[in-house]
Formats: structure tokens, C-alpha cells, sequence
């Protein structure tokens, strides 16, 4: 009898464990999957926004009206800032494409300062009318490698999380055809070094390339980036922790650290700095759980969470809830002036109040004492151009980037519409708005009947 019993009950508990890895094995698969169709939309994005580009940027070559030329430039902006935007959803880190990425970000800086100038005034020169056209001729190489690729993944049925895995593992095979033809595409723009941006433009690409060259602190060994990873997400145990150099060609230098937190074996990934070993951004995978800490309580660990790290000049300016996480936005702040290029991004579950997501790319990559100037406008005079219709509830100093890329001082002001709330940035120089936000109003929540 006992035998027996025995028996049933192994014998359900080998169809609960063969159900729990089937189930398992489903939720991964969803997981690649939802992966696999975010990477497809972005690169068929990618492709549809240059085709559009190309042809926006020949339209422009035939106009002489600056009633037209100008929509059309701002429209060239557009498309470009959507293209730079789908590129960075790819899995490329590991990939030499910043010429690409550069190429576009420059067409946008390009186009955004020749559209918002007085073509009245100020007509296109002579040089801007050949930078046009060789930014038309680049763009139609550009579309037409990106369009080949398009067609060899398709027929192929190629996937991008293949892609993902081969550059990772750093041995991808010779005839890998999506690799090899974005590597043709970074080529084909590397030829653009004649092109005259202008002056503006081409220190905005140097400030931009130079963003990660100023790091402080010296070159960290892997076995350095490990115990910096440990302290930071405050392992004491003793944890098997793998190391990854970053390309040779990357944008900033590397490790990918990855390990698994021995309470909750749950995943935890990071990115440090070779130069002084700066934690860039981490994340931890988990399971979902019900909500018990209030967001109020969650912003509070944030805090302590950054004061532990030396990072005590932060402030908070954005939080959110979503579902059982709590998401936070603090910038740092001087001299009574917030700063908002450099910013840090943290998750916070609601459930274990356990920090379990952390970006710090920007503050990192602006982290600096700057010199803040006296504003040429009081506040009266700087907020007389703001709509009638804001209710001002608080204003406050700030420095934020612009659509150029240049830092500006502004006055921030947080107002309101009937139910609605925006943060304005109006320029505390000239008087004009430099950006306009509407904040997230809370979401209701929908249950079933």
C-alpha cells in the first residue's frame, strides 16, 4: 500500500514538474518572441523612414519658396530624428554602425537649424545647396543597402534575435547576410567626411562624439568591474559572476556583467565603464507580484538608494506607477538649478521595495560643474509669452538641452490647463519656449465585472 502511494505520488509530482517546464519553456518563447517582432518593426521602420527621407530631402533640391522649403526641412528633421530612433532599437551595440547613426543625427541638425532660420532674410547659401545634394545621393546608397537587407530577411526568414546572439558570442559565421550588409550600409556613409554641415552642426557632432571621453578614474580590470557589480546591487555571497568586454568598435567602453541574486535566482544585468568604472544602467529580471509598499515609500528607497552611492545632489522630478513597479526620474541639481541633461532613471518594485532598474547613461555622460550664468530675463519678464490660459502653479530654475543639442537655462514652470498639467521650459534669455510637456495624468484602473 505504502508502495503504491508512493508511487501515485511521484508519479504526480513528475507531471507537475514536466507542466512547470512546459510552462516555462511557453513563457520564454513568448518572451523571444515579443523580442523578435519589436526588432522586426524597428528595422522595417528603419526602412521605411530612409525611403521616406530620401525622397523628402530630393523634393527640397526643387524648391526656391521658403514658404515650402521650410515645411519640407522640417519634415527632413522628422524623419531623420524617427530613422535615428528606430536604429537604436536594434541590437547593434556590439556593432560598429555609429557612422550611420551619426549620418542621421547630423541630417536632422542640419535640417532642424537651416528650417527654423529666416530663409527671408537669410536665404540657403551656395554650400548648404551642396550639402543637399550630397546628403540626396548618400541617402539613396543608404536606402538602397538597407533595402537589400530587407529582402535577403525576408526571403530568408532571417531572425534578429539570431543576429543578437551572434554578435554577443562574438563568433558570427562568415555569411551572416544581416550583419555583413549593415556593416555594407556603415561603409557606404563613412564617404560623407566632405559634406559641409556648417559650423553649429559640426561641433554639436563633436560635443556628441566626445560625450564618454571625459570619464574620470582609471582603467578597471573584469575582475575590478566584478566586485563593483557586487557592491553596487549589495551581494556579499559568494556568486559565480560573467564578465564581457564590449566591442573594439563600440561608442564608449564596457562590461556587460551579468549574474543571478542568490535569494530570488533571479537574472541581474549591467553595463560598467572601463574608465572609472561607473555603473551605466542595470536591470533585474523578476516574476510579478502584487503591489504592498505605497509609490511614495518606493521614491523614498530610490533616494536612500542614490545617497548610497554618492549621489546625493539628486532630486526627484518624474515618478509613475506601473502595475507593481514604481518609475523615477531625478536630475541633479546645483546651485538651486536643476540640471536635466544629467539624469538618472530608477524602477523600484512595489511588492519587495527592491531597487531592480537603473539608468545612468546620461548623468554619466554630462556629469560636470558648469558655470551658471545670471539669466537675462527677471521671471516676470521671461513668463509674459507664456499661454493665457496656464494656471502657474510653481516656477523654478533649469537647464535643459535643446533641439540643437546646446544647453540652455530656462525657467521651468509647472502649470495647468482645466485637468491637465504641463511642464513648460521657457528660455530664461530670450523669452521663448525652448519645450513644452504635458505630464501623464494617473491612469484609472479597469476591472473585470
Amino acid at each position: 500500500m505504502t508502495r503504491t502511494v508512493t508511487i501515485i505520488v511521484l508519479a504526480i509530482a513528475l507531471v507537475a514538474t514536466g507542466y512547470w517546464g512546459y510552462q516555462e519553456h511557453q513563457e520564454k518563447n513568448a518572451v523571444l518572441l515579443q523580442a523578435e517582432n519589436n526588432y522586426q518593426q524597428a528595422f522595417h521602420n528603419l526602412v521605411y523612414h530612409v525611403d521616406q527621407l530620401q525622397d523628402k530631402i530630393g523634393t527640397t533640391l526643387a524648391m526656391s519658396s521658403k514658404q515650402t522649403l521650410s515645411p519640407a526641412l522640417a519634415q527632413v528633421w522628422r524623419l531623420s530624428t524617427a530613422a535615428h530612433g528606430e536604429v537604436g532599437k536594434l541590437p547593434l551595440t556590439l556593432m560598429p554602425f555609429n557612422d550611420t547613426e551619426e549620418f542621421l543625427s547630423n541630417i536632422g541638425e542640419f535640417s532642424y537649424r537651416v528650417s527654423t532660420r529666416n530663409l527671408s532674410n537669410k536665404p540657403l547659401t551656395e554650400n548648404e545647396y551642396q550639402t543637399l545634394e550630397s546628403l540626396y545621393k548618400r541617402s539613396s546608397e543608404i536606402e538602397h543597402q538597407l533595402r537589400r537587407v530587407q529582402a535577403i530577411i525576408m526571403k530568408n526568414d532571417l531572425r534578429w534575435m539570431d543576429v543578437k546572439m551572434a554578435l554577443a558570442s562574438g563568433e558570427e559565421p562568415m555569411d551572416n547576410s544581416v550583419i555583413d550588409g549593415l556593416r555594407t550600409v556603415d561603409k557606404k556613409v563613412q564617404g560623407y567626411d566632405g559634406i559641409n554641415w556648417g559650423p553649429e552642426v559640426t561641433e554639436m557632432a563633436r560635443n556628441r562624439e566626445g560625450k564618454f571621453r571625459n570619464l574620470k578614474g582609471e582603467k578597471i580590470s573584469k575582475q575590478e568591474a566584478k566586485q563593483i557589480a557586487k557592491r553596487f546591487i549589495g551581494i556579499n555571497q559568494d556568486v559565480e559572476v560573467k564578465v564581457r568586454s564590449s566591442g573594439k568598435n563600440s561608442g564608449y567602453a564596457v562590461y556587460s556583467v551579468s549574474m543571478k541574486r542568490p535569494e530570488t535566482d533571479s537574472t541581474i544585468q549591467m553595463d560598467i565603464t572601463k574608465i572609472g568604472g561607473h555603473p551605466l544602467w542595470m536591470i533585474q529580471d523578476r516574476q510579478t507580484g502584487k503591489a504592498k509598499i505605497s509609490l511614495h515609500k518606493a521614491e523614498m528607497i530610490a533616494t536612500k538608494f542614490l545617497k548610497n552611492h554618492g549621489k546625493a545632489n539628486m532630486t526627484i522630478a518624474q515618478s509613475a506607477q506601473y502595475d507593481d513597479t514604481g518609475s523615477f526620474t531625478f536630475v541633479k541639481k546645483q546651485d538651486g538649478v536643476r540640471i536635466y541633461p544629467e539624469s538618472i532613471r530608477l524602477k523600484v518594485s512595489l511588492d519587495k521595495g527592491r531597487v531592480v532598474g537603473y539608468d545612468a547613461t546620461d548623468f554619466v555622460a554630462f556629469n560636470r560643474e558648469r558655470e551658471i550664468k545670471k539669466p537675462q530675463l527677471s521671471q516676470k519678464q521671461a513668463l509674459k509669452s507664456l499661454n493665457e490660459n496656464v494656471d502657474v502653479k510653481i516656477v523654478r530654475k533649469a537647464v535643459v538641452t535643446n533641439d540643437l543639442g546646446k544647453e540652455v537655462l530656462c525657467y521651468e514652470v509647472l502649470g495647468t490647463i482645466k485637468n491637465d498639467t504641463y511642464r513648460i521650459f521657457v528660455n530664461a534669455n530670450t523669452g521663448s519656449e525652448e519645450k513644452v510637456k504635458k505630464l501623464q495624468n494617473p491612469r484609472p484602473i479597469y476591472r473585470s465585472a
